[in-house]
């Protein structure tokens, strides 16, 4: 059996060591991917509430395992070791096939009498039970992270709009389904806010995602606007980048106009 060895650097800045193959033992395949468990210090330095106190207690729960899922994956994409990130992107998508496997008479546990590897993922089960959420939007959160490792720029905006379906509009589905609000009509309202702001994000991360290697901007709209990614390096933005920024921040902006509808069908939560 051969064993590279593994580094997983979590948000707080603490690491995991061990080693990890195709072999490897499952019990260490979870704890890879817990090693980025990012817990409650994370959420709460996040840009937008994750668990108001004032929640219920089962809804700020659930909510908790969404996050700790949702930014777990994140961070098994951004943090592991280049070469390790597919495999543990594909243990992920495992372990939730896994959690759906057993049906509502014996959650969190699959077909085979085997439960998820992953506490991450383990941790979802009364929120997927509770509140009948169902499997595709976690496979979306797990692609999106996918697509991240092999996709560093995006020629066109519909592009962009395409990896967004992925990476944020899942979360907002999911919330609805934690609040017992889901329906289509809400769904559709909600995509248009996610991904609003998934945008936003991206417009105000610029020079962390060069720094990353990506390219969110348009490669279309950066030539409209006579823009590279020199300019986009430089410590002042010249004149072209400040437009460039503005005219996607508008769409972002229409975007979430468009979703905003969505606050008075709701009704508070019970």
């Amino acid at each position: 059996m051969v064993c590279a060895p593994i580094e997983i650097v979590a948000s707080d800045g603490t690491t995991a060591r061990g080693e990890l193959s195709l072999r490897q033992p499952a019990a260490t395949m979870g704890a890879a991917v817990d090693a980025v468990d990012p817990g409650a210090a994370r959420a709460a330095g996040e840009n937008f509430p994750v668990a108001l106190r004032m929640l219920p207690t089962g809804r700020r729960r659930y909510l908790m395992a969404v996050y700790r899922f949702a930014r777990t994956t994140d961070d098994v994409g951004d943090q592991a070791p280049p070469e390790q990130r597919m495999r543990l992107l594909d243990d992920l998508e495992a372990d939730v096939r896994r959690l759906y496997a057993g049906g509502a008479d014996e959650p969190g546990r699959g077909g085979d009498g085997a439960e998820p590897r992953s506490r991450v993922v383990r941790g979802l089960g009364p929120a997927v039970t509770e509140c009948g959420i169902p499997m595709q939007p976690f496979l979306d959160l797990v692609e999106a992270n996918r697509q991240d490792q092999v996709v560093s720029r995006y020629r066109a905006f519909d592009d962009l709009l395409g990896y967004c379906r992925l990476s944020a509009n899942p979360v907002g589905r999911i919330v609805l389904h934690v609040f017992g609000s889901f329906t289509e009509q809400r769904a559709e309202l909600s995509d248009a806010v996610c991904t609003g702001l998934q945008l936003a994000e991206h417009w105000q991360d610029v020079a962390e995602d060069l720094r990353a290697g990506r390219v969110y901007l348009p490669g279309q709209d950066m030539d409209a606007f006579g823009c590279t990614e020199r300019d986009l390096a430089r410590a002042s933005a010249p004149p072209q980048v400040r437009e460039l920024i503005a005219f996607e921040t508008g769409r972002a902006r229409e975007l979430l106009d468009a979703g905003a509808p969505l606050i008075g069908t709701l009704r508070g939560a019970a």
